[in-house]
């Protein structure tokens, strides 16, 4: 059993089609799965409640299938950072209650969970913790999503340096071309990934190229064939 905590570089930067395609690459090989989103903001009032697109992708590609408040226990309307759409929604986010409910579903003996963060590395939960603290806590290895465009070389050996600041292993990388400009020169393309391969101390888990918007498990499906699964150990 394996399980990772997967943060981006920035918002927007690919987190849940990597995280999703990892997934999908798992059911592929035939291993059980589970995704999990502990903390959504922007989620959409449904007859179910309030729902999530992020976290709807993981519940998805999560085999065997489990019920969306296990998936995201705490879901917030406004696209904003989740501890301002908290305070709109009246309530303080407590590492505590994230680390309750989301502890146990890492001993359900699932062959792959993994737990997607919101944004960036240094999310807020509230005046003194952050959502990285979420995989401190849990001690869980983590796999970064690089967002290729413009400054992420930067972006991506800061976050780097602070998630093994925060004494967790950086278990691997994946880019997911979000700006096709950056695309544009093939040759300064490919050595701005040199240089990330070169900086960054993990192996690539592969470089999702700009998918066509579509449905959620044909994305998965798609981000699936351009990477491989972490290693566990």
């Amino acid at each position: 059993m394996s399980a990772f905590f997967v943060t981006g570089t920035d918002t927007d930067a690919g987190k849940t089609l990597v995280t999703s395609g990892l997934l999908a690459r798992a059911r592929r090989n035939g291993l059980t799965t589970l995704g999990l989103k502990p903390l959504a903001s922007g989620c959409e009032a449904t007859a179910e409640g309030l729902r999530n697109a992020d976290a709807l992708a993981l519940q998805g590609q999560s085999h065997p299938a489990a019920d969306y408040d296990t998936i995201n226990p705490f879901t917030f309307a406004p696209a904003i950072a989740p501890h301002l759409a908290a305070r709109r929604a009246g309530m303080i986010l407590a590492l505590d209650d994230l680390v309750e409910r989301t502890r146990p579903l890492l001993e359900s003996g699932r062959d792959l969970t993994l737990v997607e963060g919101a944004g960036g590395w240094r999310v807020p939960l509230n005046e003194h913790e952050d959502l990285s603290d979420l995989a401190v806590r849990l001690g869980l290895p983590v796999l970064l999503v690089v967002g290729l465009r413009l400054g992420c070389i930067s972006h991506a050996r800061l976050t780097a340096e602070a998630i093994q600041a925060d004494g967790l292993r950086l278990a691997g990388w994946a880019g997911s071309l979000v700006d096709p400009e950056f695309a544009s020169d093939a040759a300064l393309y490919r050595d701005n990934l040199a240089t990330l391969e070169a900086t960054l101390p993990a192996p690539c888990l592969g470089v999702i190229q700009r998918l066509a918007a579509g449905e959620a498990s044909a994305m998965a499906a798609a981000a699936a064939n351009y990477l491989e699964l972490p290693d566990g150990d």
